[in-house]
């Protein structure tokens, strides 16, 4: 990176107002609207977080600060960091996002940890399907932990399922498989040993929907009718014909649908019915197995 003695701002500089500025347009904490405008630096650069703390007297050369000056206003809009890099990470897999996927969050993570719980990771018959699969996020992150296994990942969108493939590309794995279907339609007669997803679960009416990321987010990933939870009525009513004896169904859902979620799998016949709770203590997931 190009020193350049006109610049008016040192990368501390830079550092120090753009925090500040983000701090009080998104309403973030301080720390991480520092981590941002780290994130942002280091796009531009190319650099590491250790070389940008090490050379704060640094400034950015032209292309740079243009680059930079453009991906932080659109930040100031409220665009999400995710998409302004392209990359978020998900279970320690780094993944390719742009607006065409939901951005993977931590509280998804739960879906994995459950399945990889409940079904053994080293047996090679196991089979696994990630109905809604985006970014490819849950259905690469089970099929790096379980590498004797087969895993797919199903989506309406094509878009999205062009992301899936380049992110399981990306990260060299080989036993997770994409394919289009709406749901099951496209899944005749195939079972699974767990079948997962993170469908659209929010209300049609819900304010959340013009706050914050999800304003950037495909509506047809978020939105599910006007109690948020016809996607999730579908799933369940149709997974126990594509699910192996002593299969699971996990799903997750809004921080108030657990109780909801858990009687439709009871009324689907489902057992073993339980409910887990993210970091925030919120009951995420909830699932049944067919026995």
């Amino acid at each position: 990176m190009q020193v350049i003695a006109e610049q008016v701002h040192t990368l501390r500089q830079t550092l120090l107002q753009d925090a500040s500025r983000l701090t009080k347009s998104l309403i973030l904490t301080s720390d991480s609207a520092r981590i941002e405008i780290q994130c942002l630096l280091q796009h531009v650069t190319g650099v590491s977080r250790a070389w940008l703390l090490a050379h704060p007297e640094n400034c950015l050369d032209g292309l740079a600060q243009l680059r930079y000056s453009n991906l932080l206003e659109r930040r100031l809009q409220g665009e999400p960091i995710a998409y302004l890099l392209g990359e978020r990470e998900f279970y320690g897999l780094s993944l390719k996002v742009t607006p065409a996927t939901l951005i993977p969050r931590p509280e998804t993570e739960l879906l994995v940890e459950l399945v990889l719980r409940h079904i053994s990771r080293d047996d090679p018959c196991s089979r696994f399907l990630d109905l809604g699969t985006g970014s490819g996020a849950v259905a690469l992150a089970i099929a790096h932990a379980c590498q004797n296994a087969d895993v797919l990942g199903c989506d309406i969108s094509n878009e999205a399922l062009g992301i899936a493939r380049i992110n399981a590309e990306n990260l060299a794995i080989t036993n997770a498989h994409f394919m289009h279907s709406n749901w099951f339609e496209a899944l005749t007669g195939r079972r699974f040993n767990a079948i997962v997803s993170n469908p659209p679960y929010i209300a049609s009416s819900d304010p959340h929907l013009t706050q914050g990321d999800i304003r950037f987010e495909p509506k047809s990933a978020l939105i599910s009718g006007e109690d948020g939870l016809h996607d999730i009525r579908h799933i369940v009513a149709n997974a126990r014909t594509h699910l192996e004896p002593g299969g699971w169904l996990l799903l997750e859902h809004g921080h108030k649908q657990a109780p909801q979620v858990r009687e439709l799998l009871w009324r689907a016949g489902f057992n073993t019915i339980l409910s887990e709770r993210d970091l925030a203590g919120i009951e995420r997931v909830s699932g049944g197995r067919i026995v």
